[in-house]
């Protein structure tokens, strides 16, 4: 699961990262973000109408309508991972896995150990300066919604993050899944390869390129 992580990369150089012409960045006056919830806005990279890569800012969590117990519309759900093993059979996920992949920029992500109170792991890249978040993306889907949500009628860009099983250092903290992060080298393949070449970059990150950031009682990294 990831039901929480940042993105502080400067505008700057996500653009540099993910070489994305300056015309091509639509995150306005974007703000780092020290923590991002599912049902919130954040940056992603995807690519536009002519092929071209985009930073946008999209609502994290695919949107599922609900009904409550009388059959009436209530809040969609917001579906915010997808699991690696179900995107080609499910039908929720298929047609977005084939059509519309996207990058999610981060610079860590945070899984809860224990209850009352729990303990905020923040897990990001190795660096040699303690204090550093060396960017990077997780492998993610993108769609579109129309549809009532919140106060009305809403048509919104939604995005999702995929999840994998968890490598040595996640797996103590939550031994179930963790975010699929991507060797910037297999951005490209990951956005315009077939599904098949798509799908074998679902691996956990080698738990040697990663490392615990911050532990302690705070939700945010920052």
């Amino acid at each position: 699961m990831c039901n929480l992580y940042s993105s502080t990369t400067a505008t700057e150089a996500m653009r540099q990262l993910f070489a994305i012409r300056p015309d091509h960045d639509h995150l306005g006056n974007h703000e780092p973000l020290t923590a991002i919830y599912p049902r919130y806005d954040a940056p992603v990279v995807r690519l536009d109408a002519e092929g071209e890569r985009e930073a946008v800012m999209m609502h994290w969590g695919f949107l599922l309508p609900q009904t409550g117990k009388r059959g009436q519309p209530i809040m969609p759900k917001a579906v915010n991972n997808a699991r690696d093993d179900k995107i080609r059979t499910s039908p929720f996920w298929r047609a977005s896995f084939e059509q519309r992949r996207c990058l999610v920029p981060a610079s860590s992500f945070c899984e809860a150990k224990g209850r009352n109170p729990a303990t905020y792991v923040w897990f990001g890249m190795t660096s040699d300066d303690p204090a550093a978040r060396p960017p990077f993306a997780f492998a993610g889907l993108w769609g579109h919604w129309r549809g009532r949500y919140r106060d009305g009628l809403a048509e919104i860009d939604t995005h999702t993050i995929i999840t994998t099983s968890p490598n040595a250092l996640v797996r103590p903290v939550h031994p179930d899944r963790m975010p699929v992060i991507l060797d910037p080298a297999n951005y490209e393949q990951w956005l315009t390869g077939t599904p098949d070449e798509a799908v074998e970059l679902l691996e956990p990150c080698p738990a040697e390129k990663m490392q615990i950031v911050k532990e302690g009682s705070e939700r945010e990294d920052g």
